[in-house]
């Protein structure tokens, strides 16, 4: 459940602001020579590339169901946030790692640094800026969690590598700063080399901890724990229902399936046991606006 966060408004923000950083941060690598400055344009871009994907994916997860899949592509979301989140490991962390090393033994003295300063700066600031709508959006999604918390708990894939990207992003970008002016200060080029690698590692970190949350969507888990609490508390205060046995629950994209196993209470007839397990389920939906399959079975034991 993620509350009513506008995921497609934190993708475009972000896609706004890497394309505009990408452009500002490529022009600057050039004239300087700064191996942090190179990767950080090239983690722009992987950026702007990974939003595409996302955009796709949610897309994607609109797609009506049909008798190969019979349950929609809700879960296509988390294959293309997988992939951005691998992307990101690759791409960024990692060519970052490989440039920065190649800057350790092969050393190039830093040219326009003070442009490269003044590019930094306008790019913490814009993606200052991405990052606060995101953070805007988290917060509808998390509704008073812990940061952490939410972090663990969100099923909404795509909100969760946007936050992790922006994150990262704006991290980098300090360091990447970090390394120039000590750089500049010192005219030692091992600060360069060293915040190079530093800007790496942390893409690295960062996509580990997004492709971890995300595989557990992947295999196929349930709706957040909250989210379930509160179908459970639904279900035991209905007058028709005797007993819960059990939800089980699954997250498909921004879509839910439930199964519920319960004992109803007494009624004349199977006809009207049907009549009131309709009624349960017809209020289910009502309530929970998510769950887009439900599947009941009365019994008289687990």
């Amino acid at each position: 459940m993620s509350g009513h966060a506008d995921s497609k408004r934190a993708i475009f923000l972000a896609l706004g602001a890497n394309f505009a950083i990408f452009i500002a941060k490529l022009v600057a690598a050039i004239f300087t020579g700064s191996g942090a400055m190179l990767a950080e344009a090239v983690h722009s871009l992987a950026d702007c590339g990974n939003q595409g994907l996302l955009l796709l994916g949610i897309r994607q997860a609109k797609r009506p169901p049909s008798h190969d899949y019979p349950l929609g592509w809700g879960r296509a979301l988390y294959f293309w946030s997988f992939l951005v989140a691998m992307l990101l490991f690759s791409v960024g962390g990692m060519f970052s790692v490989y440039e920065g090393v190649h800057k350790l033994s092969h050393p190039e003295p830093l040219r326009w640094a003070w442009l490269a300063v003044g590019v930094l700066v306008f790019s913490i600031v814009t993606e200052g800026v991405s990052m606060y709508g995101v953070m805007q959006e988290v917060n509808k999604a998390r509704e008073g969690q812990p940061l952490w918390q939410w972090f663990r708990e969100t099923r909404a894939s795509e909100l969760l590598v946007i936050f992790g990207e922006d994150l990262a992003a704006l991290v980098g970008l300090c360091l990447a700063l970090l390394a120039v002016l000590l750089t500049m200060l010192t005219g030692n080029l091992i600060f360069d080399a060293m915040g190079t690698i530093a800007i790496g590692v942390l893409l690295i970190v960062v996509a580990i901890a997004v492709a971890r949350e995300v595989k557990a969507l992947l295999i196929g888990q349930g709706v957040e724990p909250k989210h379930r609490a509160a179908m459970l508390a639904f279900l035991e205060a209905r007058p028709e229902i005797e007993l819960v046995y059990n939800v089980l629950t699954l997250q498909m994209g921004p879509d839910v399936m439930v199964a519920i196993k319960a004992k109803m209470a007494s009624t004349p007839s199977a006809r009207s046991m049907i009549d009131a397990i309709n009624i349960v389920e017809a209020d289910f939906r009502a309530e929970f606006k998510d769950v887009r399959w439900s599947f009941f079975e009365p019994d008289h034991a687990d």
